[in-house]
């Protein structure tokens, strides 16, 4: 398909104002955190969710839903406070296809660690001086977070292993974006949205390629970049508003 590119933007702030809606949330897992009001409860409801979003929706949503129930629906309390007979009576099986209860406590036992430390996860992926995306602080956010080998840590992708980084991606989106539509949280006041990028999904980054707007073929980092470059130019302030208008563009399927 060939496309101007000032026809393409339009076409995709057309799409971003529709599914940047409240009916969005229905069938997203950023619905899970979206149960909570407290902002650690926010966060490490988007994060577990945010990390188990791949495959069917439907099933990330339900998975999500279990995970809070395991944690008795009260995330930040349950993680500050549990004991290893609280992580024994956690079931032995998968939790989200390759995300196992292994990863699950994992997890818990690093996000304690990290809540002692800092306030808020927004402190640990903080934008230094001369930055321009999350690739640098996504890798301190690893360091923080992985305090030893685990299986679990292949859940918690690297800019700098040219991963595309996806789900962590989509989790900074939900707590550093700030509109009044009511699907992003805007929680982290620290952050710019500005240094948000889209995250790079099979919808996303196919649609991406069908308007013109990406030409590399993998989708790893230095695709996220390559997009960053063209959807910057239309909205510096706020580029990851178009994570609304191509996912919903490879969603609906209207450019099949």
């Amino acid at each position: 398909m060939n496309f101007k590119e000032k026809d393409i933007f339009d076409l995709l702030n057309e799409k971003a104002e529709l599914y940047n809606s409240p009916d969005f949330i229905t069938d997203d897992p950023i619905q899970i955190p979206h149960h909570f009001s407290l902002k650690q409860d926010i966060e490490i409801a988007g994060f577990l969710s945010a990390s188990i979003a791949w495959g069917n929706r439907k099933s990330i949503i339900n998975d999500a839903n279990k995970m809070m129930e395991l944690m008795g629906n009260s995330p930040y309390d349950f993680i500050m406070n549990f004991t290893d007979s609280d992580l024994n009576r956690i079931p032995q099986k998968a939790i989200h296809r390759t995300f196992n209860h292994e990863d699950f406590i994992f997890f818990l036992k690093n996000f304690r660690r990290i809540y002692t430390h800092f306030e808020s996860l927004e402190d640990v992926f903080l934008i230094h001086d001369n930055e321009i995306n999350f690739s640098h602080s996504i890798e301190r956010f690893r360091n923080h977070f992985i305090s030893e080998k685990h299986r679990g840590q292949k859940h918690v992708s690297s800019p700098y292993k040219n991963s595309a980084s996806k789900r962590l991606i989509m989790f900074l989106r939900w707590m550093v974006r700030k509109d009044k539509k009511g699907v992003d949280f805007g929680i982290w006041e620290k952050i710019d949205p500005k240094f948000l990028s889209v995250p790079l999904d099979v919808h996303t980054a196919n649609i991406s390629r069908k308007l013109g707007i990406l030409k590399r073929k993998q989708n790893d980092w230095k695709a996220v970049e390559e997009l960053d470059l063209v959807l910057r130019k239309y909205n510096a302030d706020d580029p990851a508003v178009y994570d609304f208008a191509l996912f919903g563009l490879g969603v609906s399927k209207e450019f099949e």
